[in-house]
């Protein structure tokens, strides 16, 4: 959704637009976001291929398999394996706008992750997994929002909050248990926390009288900040993944050059037989 090439396209075939974006955070950190054509892309029921990348459901647990390059200034190998285990699957389908224009998936809210990437990427923990499906441009329909996830120590909370370009409110507040059950709750306040580096605005949901921080830095950029983040919810402390997305400035023109040197575009791709 964030392809300057696929915006150049005029958004008439999304299946020539196609990738599997890669970050990773920390020292010798890398960026991948390779913008490929139809030719690259292979799904099945169970598995998904771009080029030569791939995301395999074994039916207990989503293999993710990287052939990758970073991004400028660190075009190095990005090449391994993400192993995906889910606590629980969810069925749930969560409404972004009351059209249905745009749907939230949380297909699995707590998960374990087993990460083995070059650059010494070697990690096991906690994870998640979920997913945003929409018919439209997000800065089509949204001005800003943001997005976080936050476990608990017997379920996960996910908030979502967002300005719609028609001036209404998205104010979703969500709880999963263990089992995957997923339920409507109560969100305590918005509440504003330091900018990113690049000064977009940065809230989340926090106890009255918390302050949230940043805990860790993921990825920053003119419109977007991704980071760790620590909160008080419900008289429990919780350190998650916040994502700030600013999408009046993301439909600047001059930002989709920018862009495009950290997507290149590759268009040509042969399967090997």
């Amino acid at each position: 959704m964030f392809s300057p090439w696929y915006r150049w396209s005029g958004r008439r075939d999304p299946e020539n637009h196609v990738c599997i974006n890669v970050a990773t955070y920390g020292p010798g950190g890398r960026f991948t976001m390779t913008d490929r054509g139809r030719p690259a892309l292979r799904r099945s029921a169970d598995t998904f291929e771009v080029g030569p990348s791939r995301m395999h459901w074994t039916g207990r647990e989503l293999v993710i398999d990287i052939n990758e390059w970073g991004a400028p200034p660190l075009v190095t190998p990005v090449r391994g394996q993400i192993i995906v285990t889910p606590q629980a699957v969810t069925g749930a389908e969560v409404l972004l706008t009351p059209d249905a224009r745009h749907l939230w998936r949380p297909f699995a809210p707590t998960a374990h992750i087993s990460v083995n990437l070059s650059q010494g990427n070697v990690w096991q923990g906690h994870g998640y997994f979920d997913a945003n499906f929409g018919s439209r441009a997000l800065e089509d329909d949204f001005d800003f929002w943001t997005w976080g996830r936050f476990p608990l120590k017997d379920r996960a909370l996910c908030f979502y909050d967002a300005t719609r370009r028609d001036g209404t409110m998205l104010d979703l507040a969500v709880e999963i248990d263990s089992a995957g059950e997923v339920r409507m709750v109560e969100a305590p306040p918005r509440t504003r926390f330091a900018r990113n580096p690049w000064l977009v605005k940065r809230e989340t949901r926090a106890d009255a009288g918390t302050r949230p921080r940043q805990r860790l830095a993921m990825l920053d950029a003119p419109f977007y900040s991704r980071a760790l983040v620590e909160t008080r919810l419900n008289g429990e402390v919780s350190v998650g993944v916040h994502e700030a997305l600013d999408l009046t400035r993301f439909r600047q023109p001059l930002l989709k050059p920018m862009l495009a040197v950290r997507v290149p575009r590759r268009s040509g791709w042969t399967f090997p037989d």
